[in-house]
């Protein structure tokens, strides 16, 4: 019976998810990050890295928020193994860096410890005027070149927490789905 028991532990899942929230500085990574631990914080720019556990629908979830600024961007890579998925933030007000934005999320695609993580894209500060459509970011950031891999983009807004439930349910179906 501990075998039994044991076993479906093991298919529904004790095991914990390690998740990587990226995206440019100031896209809004850990505000998205301490809304899904449930809490609604004041931000400063991360240097380094946040990290917490989430727990949505019975998965657990090891999140990991790396700062976005030019120089710590290279140090993203020393991260990459064993992750699950990747949280990609976007911030939807922000032409004049939606082509870096692009460049960054295409070279970290290409790398071989990220070859089988799931991507959720969230074009984030959807509340704001002018922001570029859910539509607008996908082509920008070129998300049609993106063939083999499991991905979704969400509109949302980190502020008023609004598609962050959604995005969350897509990833944890995606995951359990993957088994």
């Amino acid at each position: 019976m501990g075998g039994l028991l044991s076993y479906f532990k093991g298919l529904f899942g004790s095991k914990e998810m390690r998740i990587l929230i990226l995206g440019l500085d100031g896209a809004g990574k850990t505000t998205i990050l301490y809304r899904l631990v449930g809490e609604v914080v004041t931000t400063i720019p991360t240097i380094g890295f946040n990290v917490e556990q989430v727990t949505y629908k019975n998965l657990k979830f090891q999140v990991w928020d790396l700062g976005g600024q030019t120089s710590i961007r290279p140090y993203w890579r020393c991260y990459y193994s064993n992750t699950d998925a990747i949280i990609y933030v976007v911030d939807s007000a922000d032409k004049d860096r939606i082509g870096i934005s692009k460049g960054e999320l295409v070279s970290m695609l290409e790398e071989e410890e990220l070859k089988n993580a799931i991507l959720v894209v969230l074009a984030n500060k959807q509340d704001i005027e002018g922001a570029l459509s859910v539509a607008e970011v996908h082509s920008a950031l070129g998300l049609d070149a993106l063939k083999t891999r499991t991905f979704q983009i969400f509109k949302t807004s980190a502020l008023k927490g609004d598609g962050l439930n959604q995005a969350m349910e897509w990833l944890a179906n995606a995951l359990t789905n993957r088994k």
